[in-house]
């Protein structure tokens, strides 16, 4: 999904103008990407956490050449769903999945 598909969604669900609903979806990003720019943490209640985290400088090494390299401290966002949003996400495999794979394991 793109953010033009969000743009339509909004359109179609809530009635909004299409130039209506752009603005909303870049205020709410805009918000989103600034509140995460502070260093702060980003709650959607029923679909998760935005959190950046900070990563020390450490020493790496160049898969190809071997040669030890240098990678910079930095920050990185990680993302960990709800419960609910997990809930979601395996409501459809209820049933099949799990009981194929346990079932397949035990022979």
């Amino acid at each position: 999904m793109t953010k033009a598909d969000i743009v339509e969604c909004i359109y179609e669900r809530v009635g909004f103008s299409k130039k209506e609903s752009a603005d909303l979806v870049e205020t709410v990003f805009d918000i989103i990407k600034d509140t995460l720019a502070e260093g702060e943490k980003v709650k959607i209640s029923g679909f998760g956490n935005f959190v950046v985290r900070e990563k020390n400088a450490r020493k790496g090494r160049n898969p190809q050449t071997g040669e030890e390299i240098r990678l910079a401290a930095r920050r990185v966002l990680t993302f960990k769903p709800s419960l609910v949003l997990k809930n979601v996400l395996n409501d459809e495999f209820d049933g099949s999945a799990p009981a194929e794979a346990s079932g397949s394991s035990g022979q």
